[in-house]
């Protein structure tokens, strides 16, 4: 299988007020396809883990890879390309911009990346849109929509630029138990159907227990 994400030796300090090692020699892969979750006590790390693995956090020691290629200690510009092109980012809060169409939304990131055409990427979004079955939303202002179809749209966004991997933060957070199961069940079918890998920071059990696998932390260590 495919080895998509893998983090080697991976130790973070802050250094203030004092040293503090906050990441203690983090190891992990996560296979093409794979639906992983990352658990833990508030405070272990989960949080800054996915910092550094989202490439936003360049300040670590140890090696990073995606897609088998070494992007610890790469320029700035180059990861955030990295950022933007393989990488794709579902938050507690789904971050849309209010004044905007649901199908602006899912378009900006590709925009950023100006790799296609607008017509090209119109469609690709009305292509995402329609595998969360909110296609019908298109046109809908973001603010008029209900905070379930919100974090729907946030995912289709984060895969307008097909990117290798998924990293989601609490993204079941700010969702009742319905909304929860609907989001886990969209994350499932696009690691089944379209071998997204997946990795995900949660303090849902219920959610975490039906996911591929789950990586738990404690005190900045991988105990499981």
């Amino acid at each position: 299988m495919k080895t998509v994400l893998e983090a080697k030796n991976i130790n973070k300090y802050f250094r203030k007020p004092v040293l503090f090692h906050v990441l203690k020699d983090i190891s992990f892969k996560v296979s093409q396809g794979e639906f992983a979750s990352i658990m833990g006590k508030s405070g272990c790390g989960k949080s800054t883990l996915l910092y550094i693995l989202s490439t936003m956090d360049t300040d670590y020691e140890g090696g990073l890879y995606l897609n088998n290629e070494l992007i610890t200690g790469q320029e700035r510009e180059k990861l955030s390309y990295i950022r933007n092109k393989h990488i794709g980012f579902v938050f507690q809060f789904h971050y849309l911009l209010s004044e905007f169409s649901v199908l602006e939304n899912v378009m900006l990131p590709a925009k950023k990346l100006a790799e296609k055409s607008i017509e090209e990427i119109e469609h690709d979004a009305m292509n995402k849109l329609r595998i969360l079955n909110i296609d019908h939303l298109a046109k809908k202002r973001a603010s008029r929509i209900s905070g379930g179809e919100k974090q729907r749209v946030a995912i289709a966004r984060a895969l307008i630029n097909d990117p290798a991997i998924i990293m989601g933060d609490e993204p079941t957070g700010n969702l009742d138990s319905y909304n929860s199961e609907n989001v886990f069940n969209v994350f499932k079918q696009l690691s089944d159907e379209e071998g997204l890998s997946l990795l995900v920071v949660t303090h849902d059990i219920d959610f975490a227990n039906k996911t591929d696998r789950i990586i738990e932390m404690g005190d900045g260590r991988i105990i499981n």
